[in-house]
């Protein structure tokens, strides 16, 4: 028996006994109870994240806290309207009917949720299960381990294990719940894993939510504001030691400000991480050892490739710190600009033609984020026009995410359907049409067999006219 069969059918139960018609008030109150648990235990989310990866106060209350705390304000000011029946038009033929769309939770769910903002990408979702009317399974990184005992705790003390409950452990526990015919997935973390959970989902028809991640360009051009660039980049890049979805990943320069943005990409960095990066308590660390090894290799292969240090590729290894690095001129064979980086490595490549920087990215599996720094209209518009990514961001890099109005998501091997606001209550939310015929003698009968020569002339008017 899977272990985990009984916690999910006492969920079920629970769901079809308790949750499944909840009242906005019902919900609310839930959301707010979680919102005054997380502001009362503040400083324990941030050590416990600190604990993790040496992620700074500051970094947890802006990526990690606020980021819930929206969620939250978000759902509760809008859930009565989300949750309101929506009536539809009545077309001619269907004259006699009402027709409108319930909304209504899916069941329970399953959230899996990484690493790299522990507490922000397990508990958001949540958020929007919740808001949706569901019971939810969650299972944390293990890589993560304080912040997921703490949000173990956390929920303990919120809810009862039949309606919200924690599963810690690794992978296996994973492979586990993924057996269990859960209503809807959630999932975060990288494509190759993203590929196990669809076709754990595709064995029991459950829908899911892939947040994924990949290659985030950025394309500099010659009008870009070169300066403003360099601060906007430094923060997208080495905010929480690189290791987000929306990172900034291979930089396109226009080769007429190649030397300029290197320029001031190193006077923005000794800024942002004044001194040794290493003494400084600003500047997170790589989670493990395992991923300190890959984002090293990546960055040491680049550099035996070609690729010229401007900053950095030091590294401690007991210490998972990376120091942050920045790669002038790396070569396109190189592996760091064929995968994506997650950690504090920028690598630089320069363009003369905006075709073929387009073209390069193209050539790519469609990005979780596209940036584009430019003063043009046309440039923009050409980038747009004929890339695809599941967001962009002009002029600015990761904070589309943080928008509390805006959907997140990717598209096709970034991700798969929204988050965020409305479009996470919907994530967990089923659609259900609905339509409700009068008594007595309907339209509809007009075409009911048999097929007489009438019922023809009429069939014939319909699809002419109607």
């Amino acid at each position: 028996m899977n272990p985990y069969q009984t916690i999910f059918e006492d969920q079920q139960k629970h769901f079809l006994k308790e949750i499944k018609n909840s009242t906005a008030k019902e919900r609310i109150a839930k959301l707010k109870k979680l919102r005054s648990w997380i502001f009362s235990h503040r400083q324990e989310i941030r050590n416990a994240v600190y604990k993790d990866f040496k992620k700074p106060a500051v970094g947890v209350d802006l990526s990690e806290i606020k980021v819930v705390l929206n969620e939250i304000d978000v759902a509760t000011g809008n859930l009565k309207k989300w949750m309101k029946p929506k009536k539809v038009p009545t077309p001619i033929t269907f004259l006699g009917t009402k027709s409108w769309i319930e909304y209504e939770a899916k069941g329970v769910a399953l959230i899996l949720a990484p690493w790299n903002f522990p507490f922000q990408l397990t508990i958001g979702p949540l958020v929007s299960a919740i808001a949706a009317g569901n019971c939810a399974v969650v299972k944390p990184s293990e890589m993560s381990e304080h912040t997921s005992d703490l949000m173990k705790s956390m929920i303990s003390d919120l809810f009862d294990e039949s309606e919200v409950t924690v599963v810690l452990g690794d992978y296996k526990v994973s492979e586990s719940l993924l057996k269990l015919p859960f209503d809807h997935i959630f999932f975060t973390g990288s494509p190759q894993v993203g590929k196990i959970v669809m076709n754990a989902a595709a064995k029991n028809l459950t829908s899911v939510t892939l947040e994924l991640g990949g290659q985030n360009p950025v394309v500099v051009d010659e009008t870009a504001r070169i300066k403003d660039a360099a601060k906007r980049l430094i923060y997208g890049k080495f905010m929480n030691n690189g290791q987000s979805c929306v990172s900034v990943n291979t930089v396109y320069v226009h080769k007429s400000k190649q030397d300029e943005l290197v320029t001031e990409l190193k006077s923005e960095l000794s800024k942002a991480f004044p001194g040794d990066a290493f003494k400084n308590e600003d500047y997170a660390r790589t989670i493990n050892e395992k991923h300190f090894q890959r984002v090293k290799n990546l960055s040491v292969d680049a550099v035996e490739k070609g690729a010229e240090i401007i900053t950095g590729s030091t590294f401690d290894e007991e210490d998972c710190y990376i120091a942050p690095t920045i790669l002038n001129n790396v070569p396109r064979e190189a592996n760091i600009c064929n995968e994506e980086i997650f950690g504090p490595v920028m690598p630089i490549q320069s363009y003369e033609n905006i075709e073929d920087v387009v073209s390069e990215i193209n050539n790519k599996e469609k990005p979780l984020a596209l940036y584009v720094f430019s003063q043009t209209k046309k440039n923009i518009n050409y980038i747009l026009k004929n890339t695809s990514s599941g967001t962009t961001a002009i002029n600015e890099t990761t904070w589309q995410f943080g928008q509390k109005h805006l959907p997140f998501g990717g598209v096709n091997s970034s991700g798969m359907g929204k988050s965020h606001g409305h479009h996470g209550f919907m994530a967990f939310t089923n659609e259900r049409s609905m339509l409700k015929q009068k008594n007595g003698f309907t339209i509809a009968q007009l075409v009911h067999p048999p097929y007489t020569k009438s019922v023809k002339w009429i069939v014939d008017l319909i699809v002419k006219y109607l």
